[in-house]
């Protein structure tokens, strides 16, 4: 399956790293603007986090160990996509109107790194509880 496309339902796991002391600020134009102006295109937001920390799992004289590193500037949210035509009406009708051209997307520069942003496209297996 790998680097073919998708036809069924995926979801689309995005990774930003927020500026220094910008996360409130972030969080709240997502939640009051971003968010609510998505969804109004048809876009489906299926969860938002910032990354508190991350545990790295490893093996060091025979013994399992882990190492946590404490994050607080990452964002992670979750959207779902029918198949990969939807993902594709859906990105012109959000990133290519004139509102997010004109409005989002320079605010969205001043919060976020749009250099390290990272998305992940994800298929369910079946026993995920989102589908």
């Amino acid at each position: 399956m790998h680097g073919e496309l998708l036809m069924e339902p995926f979801f689309e796991l995005r990774i930003y790293e927020v500026y220094p002391n910008k996360m409130s600020e972030w969080i709240e134009f997502m939640d009051v603007e971003i968010i609510p102006f998505q969804r109004e295109r048809g876009m489906e937001i299926n969860g938002t986090f910032i990354m508190n920390s991350s545990d790295e799992f490893f093996e060091q004289e025979g013994e399992r160990k882990m190492h946590s590193e404490k994050k607080g500037s990452t964002y992670v949210w979750i959207r779902r996509f029918l198949d990969q035509d939807h993902k594709k009406r859906l990105y012109e009708a959000v990133y290519e109107s004139s509102e997010w051209i004109g409005y989002y997307r320079p605010r969205v520069s001043k919060l976020i790194n749009l250099n390290t942003i990272v998305v992940h496209n994800l298929s369910a297996t079946a026993m995920s509880n989102l589908k």
